[in-house]
């Protein structure tokens, strides 16, 4: 036999792994060594006539015996294997088993809402299953094809067979499964892959306007096009009063998030501006009684510190967030400031902050909002939180840097900002008609003319939630609050004398292609669609649908965050895993069903900014407020409360720092401690996310019958990434 060369000249020669010892059962050892090839099992023709007949069966059974050792060893790896893949279907048996026993379901939460959509899903999953089996049995009764066309030649082969002889009877189950076939193909194809055409059409113009924002991010970033601020009077480091220093007022909404208050608290009153023309509003909401008086303490030991701060309780908590907000400007001082900024209970803005953003509105009568980006000092804690960053990240350096820098226009993120009080005034002010008060306020101020300002360079942090739970919750609130506005505001954005484009980029970009389409597609496409081609294969998906662009468009979404680019198939498939949360929400607030207007306060953990702190310790006293030279501020676990004040001598109290008692302080971290040790964690199970996952599985193992490659890897790893989630196995468990 000649011998076979690769492409780089070397002969190959195959090797087969051997056992060379085996001293007793219980010890035994393997190498690799090179086993025999075919041309180990044959002779030249001379060589085999000039031996003897006893020396040709002795070659023989020689040659028999390595290859007897060869097929055992193959045989001893295949168990292996097997033993392998068992013991980790155990280990995943006994995951799922102790969290179903240990879990609590969603069920609780707006049972008549979640049944709707958790129904259809079941229906899903139990047409997925028993298609499965049909398949499977056809599968072994004969009917082997991997593309559509292959199913018709086969029926009619059959057909052909049974009306040329007609002695010739089909089985029924031949019978029945072609005239599924037939039906598949004038009935039931036709439709979904109608369904899927236009969902692909969706898909690819949201693809292009992610597209269209990349290469905006791109110009900005190329020809360092940024706003400036206006030369001319704006003297921001003076401190004789000769600089920019119109009356500010700063809000700080919060209910029940006693994690944080004092972090945010401390953070506002070392804001940088001159006491006489600064107010800070803390506007609690809280039911909790503790959670009142721990917040209003909190606000006097400011007060004795010289901070200009009030705190606000309302005895009639309605409209949420917006009607805390609403309250707070209803009252008669407020009208002798021109600015309100506006923080929530978890953000931490630098003390340069105001200096930073108001200067902006100087000779600008027609800027009503700057807003600042939002950084977090959880980014790193889980993979839920790195997940979340490379969202939030590509949001405000891709999307609202760009249409602020292009369109003047974006929307407001509800916190982080500084408004002019004349354009809340005019455009409505806060109203508690939705759950996204803060896009609501800043669609009318856009209506109205005014156009607002984002500043990617000022920063101001906060917290990103930690728990699946508490994520999934405020992504609800998020998609289902912009269906009720759009519904609301479309007549207003049709009516008002904005220029046309400016109202179709409203209705169409702003809510339309990024509101609704998007949620709307990646569910359907994804979840719904592409199981069904699988069990319906003469309506197909193409592999760049399912592969090529989405993997381009997660590598646009990461690009903001490259630290994060390990984490890009992770981020892909959770993405679409959050489309069940997504398009739930946006069915809701369209169609004003009732989870749609339910506001969850989100969870908090209290992490404090090490970056807040550090400036804090080495900050030289400016203006009217400072911190003293004699402390050093150290963070020891990330959370607020857990902080260790070292000083060198005797501390002295100045402005702009809270001093507590060390002592004092020590002992509330232990009882913290105690508490949370004797706190159960329970984790939930999610129906729908199991539901899909296990539709997406059964729809992989279809694909495996067709030898779909990309389709079974894709909706494998899906699957699996729902099964994770709907076990409740990403991000930390919920108290």
């Amino acid at each position: 036999m000649a011998p076979s060369f690769t492409w780089w000249g070397k002969e190959t020669h195959r090797g087969t792994p051997v056992v060379v010892k085996m001293e007793n059962p219980n010890n035994w050892s393997m190498v690799e060594l090179e086993g025999p090839s075919e041309d180990d099992f044959l002779l030249p023709n001379d060589d085999v006539s000039s031996m003897s007949p006893y020396k040709r069966e002795k070659v023989r059974n020689k040659n028999a015996k390595q290859l007897t050792w060869v097929l055992l060893l193959k045989a001893h790896k295949a168990a292996g294997c097997l033993t392998s893949i068992g013991s980790a279907l155990l280990s995943l048996a006994y995951v799922v088993r102790r969290r179903v026993a240990s879990g609590r379901t969603d069920s609780t939460e707006n049972p008549r809402i979640n049944n709707r959509f958790y129904t259809c899903i079941k229906f899903f999953l139990w047409l997925s299953v028993i298609l499965l089996g049909f398949e499977i049995a056809a599968y072994f009764k004969g009917w082997h094809f991997s593309a559509s066309d292959l199913h018709l030649q086969y029926l009619y082969s059959l057909d052909f067979h049974t009306f040329a002889n007609p002695f010739a009877v089909r089985s029924v189950f031949d019978s029945f499964y072609s005239k599924w076939v037939l039906i598949r193909v004038e009935y039931l194809a036709p439709p979904l892959q109608f369904l899927a055409n236009a969902c692909i059409i969706l898909f690819l113009i949201q693809s292009v306007d992610r597209l269209v924002l990349c290469l905006g991010c791109f110009w900005v970033k190329m020809r360092k096009i940024k706003p400036i601020v206006k030369q001319g009077g704006v003297d921001l480091e003076s401190g004789d009063g000769s600089g920019y220093y119109p009356m500010v007022l700063v809000q700080i909404p919060m209910c029940n998030e006693k994690e944080v208050y004092q972090q945010s608290i401390g953070a506002v009153c070392c804001l940088e501006w001159p006491k006489s023309r600064l107010l800070i509003q803390v506007l609690d909401d809280s039911d909790d009684p503790t959670t009142q008086t721990l917040i209003n303490e909190e606000v006097l030991k400011w007060q004795k510190e010289g901070a200009n701060i009030i705190y606000r309780h309302r005895v009639i908590r309605e409209g949420y967030k917006a009607g805390n907000l609403k309250s707070a400007m209803n009252c008669s001082y407020v009208k002798d400031y021109e600015f309100v900024a506006i923080f929530d209970a978890d953000f931490q803005p630098m003390p340069d902050f105001l200096k930073r953003t108001v200067p902006y509105f100087k000779d600008n009568e027609d800027i009503g909002l700057v807003q600042a980006r939002w950084s977090f000092v959880n980014k790193d804690e889980n993979l839920l939180t790195r997940l979340q960053h490379i969202n939030l990240a590509f949001h405000f350096e891709v999307e609202q840097q760009v249409n602020g820098i292009f369109l003047n226009f974006f929307g407001f993120n509800g916190t982080a900002g500084v408004w002019r009080i004349k354009a809340l005034e005019e455009s409505g002010g806060w109203l508690e008609r939705t759950t996204v008060e803060d896009m609501d306020i800043a669609v009318r101020a856009h209506l109205h003319g005014w156009k607002f300002i984002f500043l990617n360079d000022v920063e101001c942090q906060c917290e990103l939630p930690e728990s699946y739970e508490a994520y999934r919750k405020q992504q609800h609130r998020w998609h289902s609050g912009p269906m009720q506005l759009f519904r609301i505001c479309l007549p207003d954005i049709i009516k008002s004398k904005i220029s046309i484009w400016k109202k179709g980029n409203l209705i169409f970009l702003f809510f339309l292609l990024r509101k609704l389409i998007l949620p709307f597609y990646s569910f359907t496409l994804f979840c719904i669609i592409l199981p069904m081609t699988m069990f319906i294969p003469e309506a197909t998906l193409p592999s760049w649908v399912v592969c090529y662009i989405p993997a381009a468009m997660s590598f646009l979404n990461i690009l903001p965050a490259p630290k994060s680019f390990p984490f890009i198939v992770p981020y892909l498939l959770f993405e679409n895993t959050m489309s069940v949360t997504k398009f739930n929400a946006m069915v809701s607030g369209l169609f004003q069903l009732g989870s749609a207007y339910e506001w969850v306060v989100t969870k908090k953990s209290g992490r404090s900014s090490e970056g807040d702190l550090a400036s804090l310790a080495d900050e030289k006293p400016k203006l009217h407020r400072g911190v003293s030279d004699d402390w050093a501020v150290t963070k020891k676990s990330g959370r607020s409360g857990d902080i260790a004040l070292l000083a060198e001598g005797k501390p002295k109290h100045h402005r702009g720092v809270s001093v507590p008692d060390l002592a004092e302080l020590r002992e509330e971290i232990k009882e913290k401690e105690k508490k949370s040790s004797r706190k159960k964690k329970h984790n939930r199970i999610y129906t729908k996310e199991l539901a899909l996952a296990f539709l997406l599985l059964t729809a992989s193992v279809r694909s495996l019958l067709s030898a779909q490659g990309i389709h079974f890897y894709f909706l494998l790893f899906q699957g699996i990434s729902f099964l994770l989630v709907g076990l409740d196995l990403i991000g930390e468990q919920v108290d």
